[in-house]
């Protein structure tokens, strides 16, 4: 059942994200898990105060220096990804020079060829990681997620991954690739083994990625080196959590959450 969205209800904007989510879901690109997982992630970014911090601007800085200097940079899509942000995925990619991937979890040939459709649709010119192009396999792990295009992410350099990816994230970084992460939990093991971690809400994150991108691919390389050498990650995920504990103290202080300012 679909519902009208009133655009002065002070939730229209997570509601409607909700409702790509749902119509994701009933076409089989995004996963019955993809639901569960973008709910725990809007959580946070209610601690967040909903808007990208600077914290968050300064690691998508590093992440798309990351990728301008990377010899073969991967994005990796999944499916609530594929639902919310197709076209700037693809215009990252283009700004990038970057292969796009699809790698899932629930993995299905279904989902997969749902997912190239929609990407494809949307512009992108090549998609790998479908079927059999999925031929070989990330080391120590067992889920379907093993499964990678060697043309695509067993050879890149930089991947990037939006949304929570754990235990691949983890793998990636032994293989020796740097791993950009969007994620909203500071805390998660996706943030915390990532090199590069962005703690936004990724409808955010993408848009700011394909803009900063646009800014800084005629820079130097000297410079977008000197960009990625000043970005700690540690320090940063440090900011994050930081800025939610001062929010939850005031939220303490007065009550109530609702009369916070939302983070700028």
């Amino acid at each position: 059942m679909r519902i009208k969205i009133p655009e002065d209800h002070p939730r229209a904007e997570s509601l409607h994200i909700r409702e790509k989510l749902i119509k994701g879901f009933e076409t089989g690109v995004v996963a019955c898990a993809g639901l569960i997982a973008h709910g725990r992630g809007e959580a946070f970014d209610y601690l967040l105060g909903e808007k990208t911090t600077p914290s968050a601007m300064e690691a998508i800085k590093a992440a798309v220096a990351t990728l301008l200097t990377a010899k073969n940079p991967v994005i990796s899509v999944n499916g609530n990804t594929a639902t919310l942000t197709p076209k700037e995925i693809i215009a990252l990619a283009e700004v990038t020079r970057a292969k796009i991937e699809v790698n899932l979890f629930y993995r299905t040939a279904e989902r997969e060829e749902t997912i190239r459709k929609l990407l494809e649709e949307a512009g992108a010119r090549q998609v790998l990681g479908v079927g059999e192009d999925a031929s070989a396999c990330i080391p120590e792990l067992g889920s379907e997620r093993r499964r990678v295009d060697p043309r695509g992410i067993l050879i890149a350099d930089v991947v990037l991954v939006p949304l929570e990816d754990g235990d691949r994230t983890e793998a990636l970084v032994k293989m020796g690739k740097k791993v950009i992460a969007v994620d909203l939990n500071p805390l998660s093991r996706t943030a915390q083994k990532a090199t590069i971690t962005i703690v936004d809400n990724v409808t955010r994150a993408m848009p700011l990625l394909v803009q900063t991108a646009g800014k800084l691919q005629n820079e130097p390389r000297e410079k977008l080196q000197q960009i990625i050498q000043r970005f700690n990650n540690s320090e940063n995920l440090s900011k994050c959590i930081s800025l939610i504990t001062e929010r939850l103290s005031e939220l303490a202080a007065k009550g109530s959450f609702l009369d916070l300012p939302k983070e700028e």
